[in-house]
């Protein structure tokens, strides 16, 4: 009986992480989100340096969780934001609107899809 009351609170304790780590996805990929759509109306008036701060912002947020990120998910998905981040800074450095705002579609696209791919839904489960 003792082994089924150990095997029952490791159980609730790993569902209890998960709820935890699909909060914090839902936090964490909304404000890298708000701070990337801050970044492009900045780019769409204009204003480069505030889109670069803001697009930096947001990648120092994402490097500050780093460990935790590469932790928790899937290393490719990881490395697919980095390298995102990485071109849309370039885009902005040069200046290339059109460009720079496809970048930023698409980074934003797979943050929340990092989100979505830990919620628990039954098309994550099966």
């Amino acid at each position: 009986m003792k082994r089924l009351w150990i095997a029952a609170a490791l159980l609730v304790a790993i569902f209890c992480a998960m709820l935890y780590n699909t909060h914090f996805l839902c936090r964490f990929s909304g404000e890298l989100a708000q701070a990337l759509e801050q970044a492009e109306a900045y780019a769409e008036q204009g204003d480069w340096r505030r889109a670069e701060s803001m697009t930096r912002q947001a990648y120092d947020l994402w490097q500050s969780r780093d460990s935790y990120l590469h932790i928790t998910l899937r290393h490719a998905d990881t490395d697919l934001i980095y390298s995102g981040f990485r071109e849309v800074l370039e885009f902005i450095t040069c200046q290339e609107a059109g460009e720079y705002s496809a970048a930023n579609a698409k980074l934003l696209t797979e943050i929340e899809l990092l989100y979505e791919a830990e919620q628990l839904t039954l098309k994550n489960v099966l």
